[in-house]
């Protein structure tokens, strides 16, 4: 058993920074917007319309398939839903 210790649980699960990183944006986009999702009671067809999307790629999202949304996708989705992205670049520690 390894006494490893991770700032994130992507950092744990992926071998490369970049993937790993990669998943961080994912996730966070990702529960944002199941967040605004929730936060306006929107039904996964009223929050499909507002996305841009269909109804079974909001039923994906809110079910965290992380793996069918690219960093793309999921900044556009989050721009239709009128969330506003900031990005912030550290030095890695």
């Amino acid at each position: 058993m390894s006494d490893d210790r991770y700032a994130s649980v992507w950092d744990a699960i992926e071998s490369d920074p970049g993937q790993a990183e990669n998943m961080k944006l994912r996730s966070r986009l990702m529960m944002a917007l199941r967040e605004r999702i929730a936060g306006e009671g929107l039904s996964q067809a009223a929050a499909a319309k507002l996305l841009g999307v269909t109804q079974p790629r909001v039923s994906d999202l809110v079910r965290g398939k992380i793996d069918l949304f690219s960093l793309d996708t999921l900044v556009n989705m989050a721009a239709a839903a009128g969330l506003r992205i900031q990005l912030q670049v550290d030095r890695a520690a």
